[in-house]
């Protein structure tokens, strides 16, 4: 059985817009550079066709990745989550206690995590140590850099 991926529906929407993009327009722009290379002869030697074929097969199976999210994929309801405590969509303002440094993460699914949006996967090892977790709370977070010490200050939405 697949695994269930929770997302926004902004983030449904640019999953749905990616694939569309990936089926109508990449797929068309391989078939055309495997065609132009299949025009230039013997095919055993043809670095541009094998590579165009391999570039092909990755995206075949980006759009088969990408075709097994959305049929497992389920819009988050936005009105009807409990800001009590720290949950899938929730902003959430951390102390790291270590270096006394205030961060805010919005925990979001993995499919659209994003560290440059400060959208932190709750399958990550922080993510995973804030689900769940009430404000004052102190969790630990242990990453592969080694533990680290949060204070959740604040949870909104």
């Amino acid at each position: 059985m697949s695994d269930i991926f929770y997302m926004t529906k902004e983030g449904l929407e640019k999953l749905q817009e990616d694939l569309k993009y990936l089926k109508q327009v990449k797929r068309k722009e391989i078939a055309k550079a495997i065609a132009e290379a299949r025009e230039k002869g013997d095919l055993s030697e043809n670095a541009e066709y094998h590579a165009a074929k391999e570039e092909q097969g990755h995206l075949e199976a980006r759009i088969s990745n990408m075709e097994t999210q959305m049929v497992n994929a389920r819009q988050i309801d936005e009105s009807k989550l409990d800001i009590s405590k720290a949950m899938i969509l929730s902003k959430v303002e951390v102390l790291n206690t270590k270096m006394n440094k205030k961060m805010t993460f919005t925990l979001v699914s993995e499919a659209e995590a994003n560290m440059k949006e400060n959208k932190l996967s709750v399958t990550s090892p922080i993510g995973k140590a804030l689900l769940g977790n009430k404000v004052g709370a102190k969790v630990n977070a242990h990453t592969p850099g080694g533990e680290i010490e949060f204070q959740i200050l604040n949870i909104s939405l």
